[in-house]
């Protein structure tokens, strides 16, 4: 992601990946500093212009920002307010979009990069990577499978002007478009290899999920030579998105490649994922944890086909951490105030933390904050009360990255308590335990999922068994009541996040492999140390 990157609150999200969307036309802002009308494509026969309103980012955040030529007047008028919808130009031809591309990006992109929805509160990794390619002189657009849906973004979205595509996200809701996709389709040279692919797939998940993917594909095969020479896709996810991927790539007789995560590693079935790793040019994972399990379904071959790329931080989005208070819980005026920022979902263990608060002795004085939208929201909010401890919680839902800074300063302790959930889902590495280690928070969490890979136990913070309310407990207990033990934890994980855990490494490999993705390249990130 370019030099203008951030990556708070990656798991602050609104909504459950899986959970379907409304189409929506709200577009992020963009700032004075980057150009206006970049284009925002549909159907071929529509350009949405997204207008921009004013964005005041703090010193380090603007001083972060990559400098953008500026552009002319753009051809309606700038929408002051966040929440208002982009003037649409309704008889944009396919030369008028292939022109608007040509005035936003040089060269004319040979890439696109497929996400799931886009822009999103809680993918903030992807918007890092996004912006840091783009620094890196990669011209891109971007395919996004759903409309998006949160009511703000990220300062790091208003500095990402590549084009962005949105494919039908229901397709009832375009059929026409799907029909003239599909009419087209039958001509192109892979069209049968990626009906036979899609057929068996189809045979073993019989699913409206599984359709709907061929005809994403369908539409976006046929429409890529609307926006630029494409002959890569790159794709985030392994599951749904590559799939789009992976049929349009068979159509098109061109190269695909994808970054694997969490939940798509791990509840995507076997068939699929050994299917997948064989087609694609090459795959990265962003755990070691992932890696192993990818490397296992990869076919042999001479060189290596799964690459493990940490996200990592751009640490001039991050100042230094604070001076924090020494608050011991003993003080009934000032209790030590604990945040968490996450989604309200089984696998980030929000009733283990719920518990282990209550399990506190009542003799401490801890104020609990948690940030992050998510499909438990009501039910934890229930059990809060019934144990006893809602008066000591504030929920403040989703939030910007910039509002998740501010809360990770003001914090003096925080705990994240991940585990396995019942349908195989789990976290892979999070985010948001590096930002809060960037700001020298002591850090309590789990050694479920990878964390293990970023924090060293009683030496840059705490780890207990998933699962395990009690245990949670007494590790909260401990730090609450030494304040010099969190300071000697947090400025430890402060250090090792900063030294081990940059951005740039992984993005310049990334850069490297998509110039060239189907050559040999240097070696990648390895797990950290």
């Amino acid at each position: 992601m370019p030099p203008a990157q951030e990556d708070l609150t990656q798991e602050a999200l609104t909504q459950e990946d899986d959970m379907p969307t409304a189409p929506t036309s709200r577009k992020p802002e963009k700032p004075d500093s980057l150009p206006l009308g970049a284009p925002v494509l549909g159907a071929p026969e529509t350009l949405e212009t997204v207008q921009g309103g004013d964005v005041a980012p703090s010193s380090y955040q603007a001083s972060a920002l990559p400098p953008v030529p500026s552009s002319p007047t753009p051809p309606h008028p700038v929408q002051d307010r966040p929440e208002a919808a982009p003037e649409v130009a309704s008889e944009a031809t396919p030369e008028a979009i292939l022109e608007a591309i040509n005035n936003s990006l040089s060269p004319r992109p040979r890439l696109a990069i497929i996400v799931k929805g886009y822009p999103r509160l809680s993918e903030t990794f992807i918007a890092q990577e996004l912006a840091g390619l783009g620094a890196r002189g990669l011209s891109y657009v971007i395919v996004s499978l759903r409309r998006p849906t949160d009511k703000n973004v990220h300062l790091i979205h208003n500095s990402i002007t590549a084009p962005v595509v949105y494919l039908p996200e229901y397709l009832h809701q375009e059929p026409w478009r799907v029909f003239k996709a599909w009419r087209t389709a039958r001509r192109l040279p892979g069209y049968a290899k990626a009906k036979v692919s899609w057929l068996k797939d189809l045979r073993r998940d019989w699913s409206r999920n599984r359709i709907r993917r061929f005809g994403q594909a369908l539409v976006l095969a046929t429409e890529m030579s609307d926006f630029g020479p494409i002959d890569h896709l790159y794709v985030h996810f392994l599951h749904t998105p590559a799939s789009v991927a992976r049929y349009t790539a068979q159509m098109r007789e061109i190269s695909w490649s994808a970054s694997a995560h969490a939940k798509d590693i791990w509840t995507t079935p076997a068939w699929e994922k050994r299917e997948k790793l064989a087609d694609a040019a090459w795959v990265t994972t962003c755990t070691a944890a992932g890696l192993a399990h990818l490397q296992d379904f990869a076919p042999p071959g001479p060189q290596d086909r799964v690459f493990l790329t940490y996200h990592g931080l751009d640490f001039r989005r991050f100042p230094p951490p604070p001076l924090r208070p020494a608050r011991d819980g003993l003080q009934s005026h000032d209790p030590v105030q604990i945040l968490s920022v996450g989604r309200l979902v089984p696998k980030k263990g929000y009733d283990d933390v719920l518990q282990a608060l209550a399990l506190l002795p009542s003799s401490l004085n801890v104020h609990f904050i948690h940030i992050g939208g998510g499909r438990l929201g009501h039910r934890m909010h229930k059990l809060a009360r019934r144990l006893g401890i809602a008066d000591r919680i504030t929920w403040r839902g989703a939030a910007t990255s910039e509002a998740v800074l501010k809360a990770l300063r003001a914090a003096d302790l925080f705990v994240l308590a991940p585990k396995i959930a019942p349908d195989g889902d789990r976290d892979g590495l999070p985010n948001v335990l590096l930002e809060a280690q960037s700001q020298g928070l002591a850090c309590v969490s789990t050694t479920a999922a990878a964390v293990s890979e970023l924090i060293i136990d009683r030496e840059t913070g705490l780890l207990v068994p998933p699962s395990a309310p009690a245990a949670l407990a007494q590790a909260l207990e401990r730090l609450i009541r030494d304040p010099v033990l969190r300071q000697h934890l947090g400025a430890a994980g402060n250090t090792r996040v900063r030294t081990v855990f940059s951005a740039s490494a992984g993005i310049d490999f990334l850069a490297q492999k998509l110039r060239n993705p189907g050559l040999p390249s240097a070696t990648p990130a390895r797990r950290a140390r």
